[in-house]
């Protein structure tokens, strides 16, 4: 999301720098670069059956596109008002949802065709969402999580602690081998997060991901986390980068 840039978000690094054996740490080995449309400001980034899919945000930019993701050809692209800033997106069951951020109001689609089915309104402002495959898994930019059924029942949240501290601005989401990856908004780091009980599990530094060199005035922030089940491969992008990386991680020493 672009809200005030000028927000230091200092917590991330001072989890790296603690160092008290409670957290994993893990750093970043690319294995692959992809092409990535650097008009694309990605929000939710995710694969249902080896197809990438991805939303992007932004009033009268906002979007939800099936990608080649070894190409970055957009196969099929919905636009929406520009009065919609769209945000995280999730296929569950047999439906798409995509979130609105201050609209409260989500979009659900059929998840095999993409037409359009209803609205619905959402009770908090749209983030970052996923699916454990039993619920809907969305995040609102505080600490916690919220865990709800296909229509947004609430089931149950979690609050998201490094120790007893909340982390907070939890962004885009997916969930990979029964854990919540988040990125931390405006920052660097990616949370490793244990979905019983939010304790962070494990922290990946992405800091020098994207080079400076391939960074322009539009580059914005890292968001986008994908993990294809099929393959078990794991991609990172960001807002409006050129590249999408499949990366692997490697535990720090």
């Amino acid at each position: 999301m672009r809200k005030c840039l000028f927000i230091l978000i200092l917590l991330p690094l001072l989890l790296i720098s603690c160092g008290n054996g409670k957290v994993t740490e893990y750093r970043l080995e690319v294995v692959g670069e992809y092409p990535h449309d650097t008009l694309a400001y990605t929000q939710g980034l995710f694969f249902n059956d080896g197809q990438m899919y991805e939303s992007t945000g932004l009033n009268g930019s906002s979007t939800f596109r099936v990608v080649d993701h070894q190409t970055g050809k957009v196969l099929r692209k919905l636009d929406f008002d520009e009065k919609y800033f769209v945000e995280g997106s999730v296929m569950f069951e047999d439906n798409l949802y995509i979130l609105t951020w201050e609209s409260r109001l989500a979009f659900v689609y059929d998840a095999a065709t993409l037409k359009y089915r209803t609205t619905w309104k959402y009770p908090r402002e749209g983030w970052g969402i996923t699916s454990d495959g039993r619920h809907l898994i969305a995040s609102d930019g505080s600490a916690t999580l919220y865990f709800m059924d296909k229509n947004f029942v609430l089931d149950r949240k979690v609050v998201v602690r490094y120790e007893d501290r909340p982390v907070r601005w939890l962004n885009e989401l997916e969930y990979i081998r029964g854990k919540v990856w988040a990125n931390v908004y405006t920052s660097d780091e990616i949370v490793i997060i244990n979905p019983r009980d939010g304790r962070v599990e494990g922290i990946v530094d992405c800091r020098g991901l994207l080079p400076e060199d391939m960074r322009t005035p539009q580059t914005d922030v890292l968001n986008g986390i994908a993990y294809d089940d099929r393959t078990g491969k794991i991609y990172l992008t960001g807002k409006n980068w050129p590249v999408l990386y499949e990366v692997r991680l490697v535990e720090k020493k």
